[in-house]
């Protein structure tokens, strides 16, 4: 037996001791989802138990290193132990703004003292965060904001800045416990102006107001920021050079939005809807046309799960294009609109059906309306198209 199936099979048998049966079956709704922070309450105890056990192994974040509190695990070990965490359609014990995007600049921008002090309680579970990038009128422009940060030198409260400003279509913003955020610091330089802040949301003057959206629900928010004070310690990267951050920040997010396309196929779905909606003789969906759609669609999630695991390799040995994130968010996106599309066409008229929030209910129409904006957050399509063009295709510009 070789190391890495030494080490599969060690994955396995903790995650058959460890992983409850609750956390086993498919996510139904927001409260099966655990994002953690001060205020989290847990759905159940199962909830909690999975949790609390990855955290003790550091499998919230098994690639991090062990002083961050994560696992320590190679690649090769992450790509494994991920395989069977899949393979008994386990939940993920922690979702957080904290690991997907903040962890991984912290990573490559922080100091060590950062990197402990704020990695450790993110892979706990103990802090939820927010980000501030987009504005009114600075969505893919994002150099154009407006949030500016005033230096102050105070011999009693110490050296902070002052922020003033706004933030928009801030996911979860009146959830989160702290904030890592776009602010100009220096009013005459476009680009090398712009500081990357983490402050605390309860911090005197930071007000959140919640966006509905037309799925009914209500995850964005508006976030204002009157006189916050931040020390002058709270920042990652260097004063002027935030743009240097938020950058290698957006390639971790459009990863984590295009996952999305890389999520469940169509065959159980289409079982499903086989049981529900009628069958032919050979046990199939009645509908030929639905049925080869959903093929269709499956063999490009297939192409796009390989697409992934070939850029994630080339990433880690430094031969991916730089823009190869915005290829991934481009297409993830567009296939998990797709994906709600046939969900919808397959449940017909039922589909629409809006005030339940089963499974089987609302959810699929209050799904179905939320992809809509996979496309526009983390950078629209259009953007995403308009960087693959010029950066990888080298068309040239218009």
């Amino acid at each position: 037996m070789s190391e890495l199936d030494a080490f599969r099979a060690e994955v396995r048998d903790w995650l058959e001791a460890n992983c409850p049966a609750e956390m086993r079956e498919p996510v139904r709704d927001e409260g099966d989802v655990c994002w953690g922070g001060r205020n989290w309450v847990f759905k159940n105890d199962a909830q909690k138990a999975w949790l609390e056990a990855c955290v003790a192994k550091g499998y919230t974040v098994p690639d991090w290193p062990k002083p961050y509190g994560g696992a320590g695990l190679t690649p090769e070990q992450t790509k494994v132990f991920k395989q069977e965490m899949k393979r008994i359609h386990a939940r993920s014990p922690l979702d957080s703004f904290g690991i997907w995007m903040l962890g991984p600049a912290l990573l490559q921008f922080g100091t060590e003292e950062q990197k402990v002090h704020y990695l450790n309680p993110i892979a706990r579970g103990e802090i939820r965060w927010c980000q501030g990038y987009s504005e009114p009128g600075s969505g893919s422009d994002l150099v154009s904001l407006q949030t500016f940060g005033d230096e102050v030198s105070d011999p009693v409260g110490g050296d902070h800045w002052v922020v003033n400003g706004s933030k928009i279509w801030t996911s979860y913003a009146d959830k989160a416990d702290w904030i890592f955020c776009l602010v100009r610091t220096d009013k005459a330089n476009k680009y090398q102006g712009i500081t990357f802040m983490l402050f605390d949301m309860a911090s005197k003057g930071v007000t959140t107001k919640p966006i509905l959206l037309i799925s009914g629900n209500s995850p964005f928010c508006e976030t204002f920021f009157d006189d916050v004070e931040v020390p002058k310690t709270q920042f990652i990267g260097e004063v002027g050079r935030g743009w240097d951050v938020a950058k290698y920040l957006l390639g971790h997010e459009r990863e984590m939005i295009s996952g999305g396309g890389a999520g469940g196929d169509m065959v159980s779905i289409g079982g499903a809807f086989a049981k529900a909606f009628g069958k032919n003789a050979a046990g199939e969906l009645d509908d030929p046309i639905l049925r080869a759609e959903m093929a269709a669609f499956d063999v490009d999630v297939f192409a796009y799960r390989a697409m992934g695991e070939r850029f994630m390799d080339m990433w880690k040995t430094g031969r991916a294009h730089p823009a190869s994130s915005n290829m991934m968010k481009y297409v993830g996106t567009e296939l998990n609109k797709r994906r709600h599309e046939l969900v919808m066409s397959g449940g017909g008229s039922d589909a629409l059906e809006w005030d339940s929030e089963e499974t089987k209910g609302g959810a699929r129409a209050r799904g179905w309306l939320r992809t809509k904006a996979n496309s526009i957050e983390g950078g629209t399509s259009e953007v995403m198209l308009n960087v693959i063009a010029k950066r990888i295709l080298d068309l040239p510009g218009g």
